[in-house]
């Protein structure tokens, strides 16, 4: 079985793209969500506040938006929080993995937004990388209600998308119209199978 990655950045249509496969019967863990029940966890919960302090707690559970405003400020302490969560979010990862490997399937998508960030894409056999035009981009995201100075401070601690496209074993580009992307999306499924029968061979 095949572990593949989707990833982007914000407004390029990452997401878009991992609930479209979704759709099609392709077997989709989100990495946000998985990250979120690592931040969770009891041993997680204990190593947070040994790094970071009561400070970052609310009603006895850390808080994320308080952990947010530390560590998009500091990428030492950014670095803290990923030693903790990162480990738990590879444990996640391969559970799921060995669930679907058990039941014969041939692959699983983990979409996540910092997955070349994380060093995720080592533990991954092919990543995608959904791309767009940088004025389609900040349209999306003006569309959102999202400022200059937002953009720029979420695009800010992410690998620039070239980098990302040149890193990838496949880019999606998504600058089109919903019909456009379908078409994308059925050759990426093409591709995925590909992969699959390749990995079987």
């Amino acid at each position: 079985m095949i572990l593949i990655g989707i990833t982007g950045i914000i407004g390029s249509g990452k997401s878009t793209v991992s609930n479209l496969l979704r759709s099609k019967g392709f077997n989709v863990i989100d990495l946000d969500k998985v990250a979120k029940e690592a931040l969770y966890s009891e041993k997680a919960q204990e190593d947070i506040k040994r790094s970071f302090g009561e400070g970052v707690f609310i009603n006895g559970m850390v808080s994320p938006e308080r952990l947010k405003e530390i560590v998009f400020l500091d990428k030492k302490r950014l670095k803290e929080l990923e030693d903790i969560i990162h480990p738990r979010v590879i444990e996640e990862i391969f559970r799921h993995a060995n669930t679907f490997r058990a039941k014969g399937e041939k692959s699983m998508i983990i979409d996540g937004p910092l997955i070349f960030e994380t060093g995720l894409n080592k533990e991954l056999d092919k990543i995608v990388v959904v791309s767009a035009d940088p004025d389609k981009i900040k349209e999306r995201l003006k569309i959102r209600g999202m400022d200059e100075t937002d953009i720029e401070r979420r695009t800010s601690c992410q690998i620039p998308l070239k980098e990302k496209e040149r890193l990838a074993d496949y880019v999606l580009y998504n600058n089109g119209t919903e019909k456009d992307l379908d078409k994308e999306i059925i050759k990426l499924m093409n591709r995925i199978r590909e992969w699959e029968e390749k990995d079987a061979s």
